[in-house]
């Protein structure tokens, strides 16, 4: 399929359908683009093609799950101001490497991001109950429900450096692939950073935004006679609706079943990868 032609009207609902799973996923979870991506490379999209125009189309939903998230935000812009340089220079530096890496290059490592991404998908359920507990305890030994102070307050200067290099890496790895980055992004995080893991997952959303919104901006300034701009309609239109029930009733789905899915639609995107 030529990158810029339209697609089946079928193939279009499938691909909204798509992008309304990923917005509600990322929401909650971080690993939306194991949905869209596969799903646009099932319908022959090529993979550098599939990455740059999820990229775009996910952005409304990004905005959306971070709107939803607004409340575990209060308290954290100074620390959101200090991380951002770091992700902006992080997603620039993966943006340019899609863009000029031999495809041939992306079509290789990709399969290997995508055994990454799906471990870590399968790994959340226990990663996040470490995450929690280990919260709850910093808490009862702050005697306090949740950590208020500043990032600067909080941590030592090595320690906050780490963070900023944790998080320009993982823009890196975002910039290039993005799948699941928001679960690598917090599971760092919550190990990193003395806070509640709600008001992390919340940071999460908003870095994930930063990174995907300069990547998505640079693939469109230029690459964009490369994307797929239905596909990037499609995704768009869908992942705005799922980002933002999904940061309001998200909690609700099955876990098992959206890992599940998630799982089955990667090993897809791989097998259809590695046939091309």
């Amino acid at each position: 399929m030529d990158p810029v032609l339209g697609m089946e009207l079928w193939q279009i609902a499938l691909i909204v359908l798509a992008g309304i799973a990923a917005g509600g996923i990322n929401a909650v979870v971080g690993s939306g683009t194991l949905i869209t991506f596969p799903a646009l490379v099932a319908f022959g999209v090529p993979p550098v093609v599939s990455t740059m125009s999820n990229a775009v189309g996910l952005i409304p939903g990004n905005i959306a799950s971070s709107f939803g998230y607004r409340e575990e935000l209060r308290g954290q812009w100074r620390r959101i101001l200090g991380f951002v340089p770091a992700s902006v220079l992080g997603s620039l530096t993966g943006a340019y490497l899609l863009l000029h890496l031999p495809e041939d290059a992306f079509e290789t490592i990709v399969p290997v991001l995508l055994v990454l991404a799906l471990v870590m998908v399968v790994g959340q359920p226990g990663l996040s109950r470490y995450l929690k507990n280990r919260s709850v305890r910093r808490a009862q030994r702050a005697g306090e429900e949740h950590v208020e102070a500043s990032v600067g307050d909080t941590l030592s200067t090595g320690r906050y450096i780490l963070v900023l290099v944790v998080v320009f890496l993982t823009a890196i790895y975002g910039g290039y692939f993005a799948a699941a980055q928001g679960i690598i992004l917090i599971a760092l995080l919550g190990l990193l950073l003395p806070d509640d893991l709600q008001r992390l997952n919340g940071l999460k959303n908003v870095l994930v935004l930063v990174v995907n919104t300069v990547s998505a901006s640079t693939y469109i300034i230029v690459g964009h006679d490369r994307l797929n701009w239905i596909a990037v309609i499609c995704i768009a239109i869908g992942s705005l609706i799922g980002g933002y029930f999904g940061a309001r009733v998200g909690r609700k789905f099955s876990p098992v079943l959206l890992r599940t899915f998630i799982v089955i639609l990667g090993l897809v995107a791989i097998w259809r990868i590695l046939t091309l």
